[in-house]
């Protein structure tokens, strides 16, 4: 127990150290929703080493829909110009939300992204 916990304390230090690059690179602002409150890095998955490319700096309306928060439609279309940025933890982490509405301009919009085309697979079969 203590290995896992030293080893995601570690993990998280590493995000920490993120922090100015982070927001130099998002201009200071969510880097889905370009807002500026409670602006914090955010992982797109914790399965590898974090990198500049798999955190994002996002606002904490932002990162609750990207921990799972059920997203209204109006916020998710303020987030959709994100997939199309180049670093993959905005564009995919953008997209995963998306994909939860069922409209069709959420379709059109990660049909027309950038995002790999295996994850751009998997969330419009489903």
């Amino acid at each position: 127990m203590a290995k896992g916990y030293q080893s995601n304390r570690e993990r998280q230090e590493i995000i920490a150290g993120m922090g100015k690059a982070l927001a130099k690179r998002a201009k200071f602002v969510c880097e889905w929703c370009e807002g500026k409150e409670d602006l914090r890095p955010w992982e797109n998955g914790n399965n590898r080493e974090p990198t500049e490319e798999t955190v994002a700096l996002l606002c904490g309306n932002c990162r609750g829909m990207a921990e799972g928060r059920k997203a209204e439609d109006h916020e998710l279309r303020i987030i959709r110009n994100a997939l199309w940025s180049p670093i993959p933890a905005v564009s995919e982490g953008a997209a995963r939300v998306i994909a939860q509405s069922r409209d069709s301009w959420a379709r059109e919009a990660i049909e027309d992204s950038m995002i790999d085309e295996r994850l751009k697979e998997e969330l419009l079969r489903s």
